[in-house]
């Protein structure tokens, strides 16, 4: 049967990478005390042998610390052999220490896959001095498994220690008969047989555990469908955000591309109305024809600077008025007539312009904006 949250939701989903990563940052990852055990055992066992070719030489470099002539003082020399003994000791041990410590880290990173630091994990917590907790973890189904991996480990170990020793007995109850060397060669032999079936019991007790840890490890870690739609949620955002931000996609979209259209179409505009840097409008108009000119295209900054490049290269005429630009930009629409409040502005500016191409000389108009259209760089009304 599948966990239960304390909203009362099955844990069925499997964890999100997000999730993962939670735990690894909680320090919560996969490990198993069997596969250490095996590991250490196993690079103690290969120290064992790297080192036995040297260990008549250190047991002669202990003995001499053992020993006191008396000369220059017993106590300074019981002091100084004293120091030196500790000197020998931990230096000793650190031959030991270090490949232990490099396993126990590399073993580490071959079960979580990286090395993880965690500075959550050395928080105090109540609840692991908390006596209700303590109870509960001692009665609970892991403590039960615990309990059984322990009891099962030792009988294995037994029964792997009897049957070395009953397979060798032989060698053992004729040591006697043989001098003092070959009988400790037979006692090594035995004892590095035991160590060898101890390292295949190990091996067989880890493979199971780590399969086992792994397992409770992402039990532990499995989602409710509600958790796994919050988190969701709090990732992509809600239903609601997501189809806001579709719609202004979608608008900005829009927006794009009838811009490119009307780039397209500044070619055929009749003028083009600038501040002369910061903003462009194309406008068509055909002597003639019903309704008021057309807004072909609009734009500012780098776009006012292109639509002014296609249209001087189609030969359209470039009229330069500031705050005319400025009404055309902030009031208008692509696609649209202009705003009536610009119906004079603007036809005495295309007067102007259609004379201009017929290659007479006339003075440049004075153009005259009503006081609501008359904007600053920001679109701000100026009235």
């Amino acid at each position: 049967m599948a966990d239960q949250a304390s909203d009362g939701q099955e844990k069925t989903e499997e964890p999100t990478q997000k999730r993962l990563e939670k735990a690894k940052e909680d320090g919560q990852v996969a490990s198993s005390k069997e596969l250490f055990v095996l590991s250490t055992l196993l690079v103690g066992f290969l120290l064992y042998f790297g080192l036995l070719p040297f260990l008549s030489g250190l047991l002669l470099e202990w003995s001499a610390l053992l020993r006191f002539s008396g000369e220059g003082g017993l106590h300074d020399e019981i002091i100084r052999n004293s120091s030196a003994s500790f000197a020998f000791i931990f230096w000793k041990s650190v031959i030991f220490a270090l490949p232990l410590l490099v396993i126990i880290v590399l073993t580490q990173m071959a079960m979580s896959g990286s090395i993880n630091w965690s500075a959550s994990a050395l928080a105090f917590k109540g609840s692991r001095i908390n006596p209700v907790n303590g109870l509960k973890r001692m009665f609970s189904v892991k403590a039960l498994v615990e309990m059984l991996k322990a009891v099962g480990k030792v009988a294995s170990l037994i029964g792997a220690a009897i049957f070395v020793f009953s397979s060798e007995v032989d060698k053992l109850l004729t040591s006697q008969a043989t001098h003092l060397f070959g009988g400790l060669s037979r006692l090594g032999d035995v004892f590095v047989f035991l160590i060898i079936v101890f390292l295949l019991v190990l091996a067989v007790i880890a493979m199971f555990d780590v399969v086992y840890q792994q397992y409770d490890h992402n039990k532990k870690l499995k989602m409710t469908f509600q958790e796994l739609k919050d988190e969701s949620k709090q990732t992509e955002g809600s239903p609601e955000v997501k189809a806001k931000i579709r719609r202004l996609q979608m608008t900005a979209g829009s927006r794009a591309k009838q811009r490119r259209e009307a780039m397209e179409q500044v070619p055929s505009a009749t003028a083009i109305i600038t501040n002369p840097i910061h903003f462009a409008v194309a406008l068509k108009y055909e002597i003639g024809t019903r309704g008021a000119p057309t807004i072909l295209a609009m734009g500012r900054g780098h776009q006012a600077q292109e639509i002014i490049r296609i249209g001087k290269e189609a030969g359209v005429t470039v009229f330069s008025n500031e705050l005319l630009a400025r009404a055309l930009f902030f009031a208008g629409r692509i696609g649209d007539e202009i705003p009536p409040p610009l119906y004079t502005a603007v036809a005495a500016v295309l007067a102007f312009i259609y004379q201009l191409n017929k290659g007479e000389q006339v003075d440049e108009p004075d153009v005259d904006l009503p006081d609501d259209m008359l904007f600053d760089a920001n679109g701000k009304s100026l009235s």
